[in-house]
């Protein structure tokens, strides 16, 4: 597993739907209940990179359910989920899960930077 994580900011940029469709056939090939723990945090990975709610929301519960099940990915997970509430708008969420990042990982950069995000989001009107 590698030790880097995206910064918020280059999560932004959505697959494209060809790169997506391939996570998904991937996930559906295998299926669903039984694929594997890399091709659902693949799949959950692209869908929170999507521009579509729908999409952040089945990535975020894809990611819950990995957290559940996988311990030695929770780190990762921890991330997402947190960046996938971000993009959901639910910023309290997301908050809750890059702080538990970052009680294990004070010094790291990326769950730093979405702290900013995170923050930044709560403030705007109407979130």
């Amino acid at each position: 597993m590698s030790d880097s994580l995206p910064y918020a900011a280059e999560a932004e940029a959505p697959l494209t739907p060809d790169e997506l469709n391939v996570l998904r056939k991937q996930y559906i090939r295998e299926g669903k209940e039984e694929a594997t723990t890399q091709t659902k945090f693949n799949y959950a990975w692209g869908l929170i990179r999507s521009k579509s709610k729908h999409d952040h929301q089945m990535g975020v519960s894809l990611l819950t359910e990995i957290f559940r099940n996988s311990p030695e990915r929770q780190r990762e997970c921890l991330y997402y989920l947190a960046l996938g509430y971000y993009k959901l708008g639910e910023y309290s969420k997301a908050r809750e899960y890059n702080s538990k990042l970052l009680e294990h990982e004070p010094k790291n950069l990326q769950a730093e930077s979405l702290k900013h995000l995170i923050e930044d989001g709560k403030e705007k009107p109407g979130s």
